[in-house]
C-alpha cells in the first residue's frame, strides 16, 4: 500500500522549467495538463497558466523571456 502512494507522490513532483540554463520555473500536474509557476521575474508573464505538455510550457516560457528581452 505504501508503495502506491509513494508512486502518486512521485507522478506529482515538479518539472523545472529551464532556458539557456536558468530555472525560470515549475510545471506542476494540474487537470488535464500542466500549470506553470514562475519563479524568475522574466516569466511572470504566464505565471498561472495551464498547458498541455511540458514541451509547450517549455516552449511558452522560452517565447516569454524572448519577447521580454525584446522590450528591453
Amino acid at each position: 500500500m505504501q508503495e502506491r502512494s509513494l508512486d502518486r507522490a512521485q507522478a506529482h513532483r515538479p518539472i523545472v522549467i529551464e532556458v539557456a540554463g536558468e530555472p525560470l520555473g515549475v510545471v506542476v500536474p494540474h487537470a488535464d495538463g500542466y500549470r506553470f509557476l514562475a519563479v524568475k521575474l522574466p516569466a511572470f508573464a504566464i505565471d498561472g497558466q495551464q498547458f498541455e505538455t511540458v514541451e509547450k510550457a517549455h516552449f511558452a516560457v522560452s517565447q516569454a523571456v524572448r519577447k521580454g528581452d525584446a522590450a528591453a
